[in-house]
């Protein structure tokens, strides 16, 4: 009778601790079949579910919005109702994101609300209330995301991540659910709506799976229904929209005949003018018709035809090249997405970095902290002067300083603000005697320039790559798509290669192609993997090929731990649903709890579990114990991970007794 000796299977690999393998915790199986993909037939059963209708968030860095359309008209996408508030010189159907909490950290307000509110507050008061703003670089930039992670009000007080973005979720749920209701003249339920929320492609894992949190903790999702939240990334939701634009609803940059009837010759800049003034014309509807064909622009792609998106926006650009699958136009992603931090917010830092050689540096710091809401202010001022920066403007930017401004920098240095300007040999910025820093052009466009230079620059780098040859399209989409200045240097870099298409509203693009894929999820065929994934597993140990110090021997047995045994590797093509199939097998047959640790790296090869880069991203735990005796002596363990929309599930069947164990990756909480 061996069976009581078997009961603490965690006793063998304990072993593995002293074991000369300097083992990660020994993994305790080993493969026993070559590997397959499987696609999985009941893959898609779990998209049945109904909505009415679908609501979509684009939570930006600088600003957010929602969108929604109705499962039974969805060719209507109705854009959220204008905001109270609002920015001389920045018309737009977005809020800024910024939240506000009160000096008890508990939710007060959102957007434009917040930020008036906090403004209009007495300097004494303030500091003790919590306004955050472009909290969402912080996802980007946090190498160790977790639960954790903080976020710094203006104060200076620090308040859980996850916390603001649940709030933020929270507030644009109770708002789009006012305003179906309101609509529907009764109560719209939670449960009829499907969420779609919208995050950058580079993003890492971590963060995709920390918006996925919050917002089950804002109640949009559970756990239990995941499917009731889609997280959608922004430029593939921009292509989505792209597909359906027609003529009328674009401006093409390269065009060499005149579209709708004006010339290009003309500078971009009319073109827009008369773009803004059709969209203004329209702006009194929010309502806008996705007319359901493929848009003309569509109709000269082809089979195998490839366009990247651009999607600059106010942290982040994001670039994705997609390529057509005809009949149904179904995209594959060639290239898997890359980008960096070069959203409009670099502008801003700039203009920051100018302040300082101005003023100096301390005295900004200063400014920063003892008068938060005046800060914001001389950054609001700068945003609509920002707007108005283009390649042919030849009269100066004025940038109002808020009065407690320029009498805190009296107070602090002892002389004016004036004088500062004056004696800084800053020589392009000007003071005018209304109390305005005067901008020449030139000095605005040099706030552009190092942004801009980057963006140029990582798209050079990309067009080099061999997927991105013979691209037809770029679709230039965000926010900071709508500067003349980022359009004018793309042109120029890129217009020979490819024809540089803007959607007309181009910072709704990503929200309404948001909408259309929360209306059909199945329009993105094949993604890149962003990582690889496998599993810790034994092989037999081989001299000469496996490293000495990898040796653990266990009941006669020589076996080789740590080894990473990959189950797809980071930028290889995944159909959506697809499923990697392995079988294992307990190395030690007696084996009753069987572990399957599940690692992930950006590397591409990767042999042994315990190399840099690799980390531990999900546990399968299966317990036998209790099941019949009479099993083969090789069990047969197979586990499965299926790569689905941006979440991965893996699962660990025990084939003899069709016992298993689900488990969705994680990678905040390893």
């Amino acid at each position: 009778m061996s069976e009581p000796e078997s009961g603490p299977a965690d006793a063998v690999s304990t072993s593995a601790y002293s074991s000369p393998a300097k083992s990660l915790g020994d993994p305790g199986i080993t493969p026993l079949s070559p590997s397959h993909i499987v696609k999985d037939p009941d893959a898609n059963e779990a998209e049945e579910q109904s909505f009415l209708v679908v609501v979509a968030i684009d939570f930006g860095t600088t600003s957010s919005g929602y969108a929604y359309s109705f499962t039974k008209e969805p060719e209507c996408i109705h854009v959220m109702r204008r905001w109270e508030g609002g920015d001389p010189g920045v018309s737009n159907q977005k809020t800024p994101t910024t939240i506000l909490l009160t000096p008890e950290r508990k939710f007060h307000s959102f957007g434009y609300a917040a930020r008036d509110f906090y403004h209009d507050l007495d300097p004494n008061e303030s500091k003790h209330w919590l306004y955050f703003e472009k909290f969402k670089m912080k996802l980007h930039t946090t190498g160790n995301l977790t639960m954790e992670t903080d976020l710094t009000a203006a104060n200076g007080k620090k308040v859980k991540a996850l916390e603001i973005f649940a709030y933020a979720l929270q507030f644009f749920k109770e708002q789009a659910l006012k305003e179906l209701s309101d609509q529907a003249g009764s109560d719209f339920e939670n449960s009829e709506v499907r969420w779609v929320i919208t995050v950058p492609a580079i993003w890492k894992q971590p963060a995709k799976q920390f918006m996925r949190q919050a917002a089950y903790k804002a109640e949009m999702a559970s756990p239990d229904n995941p499917e009731q939240l889609i997280i959608a990334l922004e430029p593939e939701a921009a292509s989505i929209y792209c597909r359906k634009l027609r003529l009328h609803q674009m401006i093409d940059l390269s065009s060499r005949a005149p579209v709708n009837g004006y010339n290009p010759s003309d500078t971009v800049g009319a073109g827009f003018t008369q773009a803004k003034e059709h969209i203004r014309r329209n702006r009194q509807s929010r309502t806008f018709l996705v007319e359901n064909v493929i848009g003309e622009i569509w109709s000269e792609l082809e089979e195998g035809d490839r366009y990247i998106v651009v999607d600059s926006g106010g942290g982040t650009v994001d670039l994705t090249v997609h390529q057509i699958r005809l009949p149904e136009g179904h995209l594959k992603e060639l290239y898997k997405a890359t980008g960096g931090p070069y959203g409009s917010l670099g502008v801003d830092y700039e203009f920051e970095k100018l302040l300082c050689k101005i003023f100096g540096e301390d005295f900004i710091e200063q400014f920063k902290i003892k008068r938060p809401a005046a800060w914001v202010d001389l950054m609001i001022a700068f945003e609509s002067r920002k707007r108005a920066a283009a390649p042919d403007r030849t009269n100066p930017l004025n940038i109002t300083l808020p009065f407690s401004f320029i009498d805190y920098y009296k107070k602090f240095r002892g002389h004016s603000v004036e004088h500062a300007l004056r004696k800084s040999n800053v020589d392009f910025v000007k003071w005018s005697s209304q109390g305005m820093l005067r901008m020449s052009p030139d000095a605005m466009n040099a706030l552009f320039k190092p942004t801009i230079d980057q963006i140029i620059q990582h798209l050079s780098n990309v067009f080099e790559k061999p997927e991105v040859t013979s691209v037809k399209f770029l679709f230039l989409v965000g926010g900071f798509a709508e500067s003349p200045l980022l359009q004018q240097a793309i042109q120029a870099a890129f217009g020979s290669k490819c024809r540089v298409i803007i959607p007309q509203d181009v910072g709704l693009t990503i929200l309404k192609g948001a909408v259309l894929f929360g209306l059909d999820p199945a329009v993105i065929k094949v993604r890149r993997s962003p990582l690889t994934y496998g599993v810790g597993v034994l092989n037999r140990f081989v001299e000469g090929k496996h490293p000495p110090e990898k040796l653990l021997v266990k009941d006669g047995t020589r076996w080789c731990t740590d080894v990473f045994d990959k189950f797809i590797s980071a930028d290889q093509s995944v159909a959506l649903g697809e499923t990697v199939t392995r079988s294992y097998t307990p190395a030690k047959p007696s084996q009753l709890v069987i572990v399957i640790n599940i690692y992930s790296s950006e590397q591409d090869n990767v042999s042994f579990i315990s190399e840099s880069g690799v980390k531990k991203c999900g546990t399968l735990r299966l317990d036998l114990t209790g099941t019949d005796i009479s099993v083969p002596s090789r069990r047969e363990i197979k586990t499965l991970m299926q790569f689905g929309d941006t979440e991965i599930k893996a699962m660990a069947i025990d084939v003899a007794t069709s016992k298993s164990v689900k488990v969705g990756i994680d990678f905040l909480n390893y």
